[in-house]
């Protein structure tokens, strides 16, 4: 079984994000931790607020790429921190909710602002071991 994580993977001037999960849904919820954590630490978020997120797209990475764009829209336009995650994917529909809180900088110590998930790396697959692995660069 495996256990599902979050990694950054180097992409010269801007970062990489990959979520790795059971489930092609733990995937994305596993990449929006790892987006979260390029601007903090995902634990010191507090999951005092609730924001829920659709997308719909004609394949799984554009999907991913909406996704990820909505949480960077919501973190920008709401000044907020996203901590926690839940994806449900029904064919080309995502649903999501990400749990989170307003910005304290003092707290959350942010080191740099994420502008946008892009179509480079992009790749969401199952291998071989059946574990679900969804990534791409973020522009930052």
């Amino acid at each position: 079984m495996i256990e599902a994580h979050w990694e950054h993977f180097p992409h010269e001037a801007d970062m990489g994000v990959r979520g790795v999960g059971a489930t092609k849904e733990e995937a994305f919820e596993q990449a929006a931790v790892a987006l979260t954590a390029i601007v903090t630490d995902p634990t010191s978020v507090k999951s005092e607020e609730s924001v829920e997120i659709s997308c719909e797209a004609p394949d799984d990475e554009l999907c991913l790429v909406d996704w990820l764009n909505a949480l960077i829209y919501e973190m920008a336009t709401r000044k907020m921190l996203f901590g926690q995650f839940k994806v449900t994917l029904d064919g080309s529909r995502l649903h999501g909710k990400a749990w989170g809180e307003k910005i304290d900088v003092a707290r959350h110590q942010p080191g740099v602002e994420v502008k946008g998930a892009t179509y480079t790396a992009l790749r969401v697959r199952q291998d071989q071991e059946g574990v679900w692995i969804a990534k791409c660069v973020v522009d930052v």
